[in-house]
């Protein structure tokens, strides 16, 4: 018995030691971490502008405007969100023209199958989104849409056009309110 007391003693120190640590290495890193993804965030902005998008302006969480060399908004990049990948969320930042045609898009986060849906992010199935008109929801093929699925990752697909969606839905959202 006195056995099993010592043991259980020790192991509860070692816990505690360690969840003490690891608190302190959160706590620590938290701001950088955040900063971090900011600057992510900021960058996929950019590069989902066309090139007439000169200055590139945060306009609300998740949501930026291109503006052209007259001052007036040519683009809008904005994060959207889709809870049905395969791994996971897929957050992507989605370009718009004002007339909402699909620029491109950035992966931001998205823990889909190596090899597999992990091509969410290959220029192949990337270039299928360019120039498409999101008026309406974008869908994958077997939907009855016209994007065309990753071979053996119809789901990750699927989230892909459930993230440029929900981003258009924001942006729909933006511009009403604006």
């Amino acid at each position: 018995m006195k056995k099993i007391v010592k043991l259980v003693a020790s192991l509860t120190i070692i816990s505690a030691v360690c969840a003490a640590v690891l608190a302190t290495v959160n706590a620590v890193t938290r701001e950088q971490i955040a900063s971090i993804k900011e600057r992510a965030t900021q960058n996929a902005a950019r590069l989902v502008m066309p090139k007439s998008a000169k200055d590139v302006e945060p306009a609300g969480e998740g949501m930026f405007v291109g503006k052209g060399a007259s001052g007036k908004a040519v683009a809008y990049a904005v994060v959207g969100k889709s809870a049905a990948g395969y791994g996971g969320d897929i957050v992507l930042m989605v370009g718009f023209t004002p007339d909402f045609q699909i620029v491109t898009y950035q992966k931001l986060e998205a823990s889909e199958t190596p090899g597999l849906g992990s091509n969410l992010a290959s220029p192949g199935f990337m270039k299928q989104f360019k120039g498409m008109d999101a008026k309406a929801d974008v869908k994958v093929k077997k939907d009855g849409g016209v994007v065309e699925a990753i071979t053996s990752a119809t789901i990750t697909s699927r989230a892909v056009c459930g993230a440029v969606n929900a981003a258009r839905a924001k942006l729909q959202a933006f511009l009403s309110a604006h």
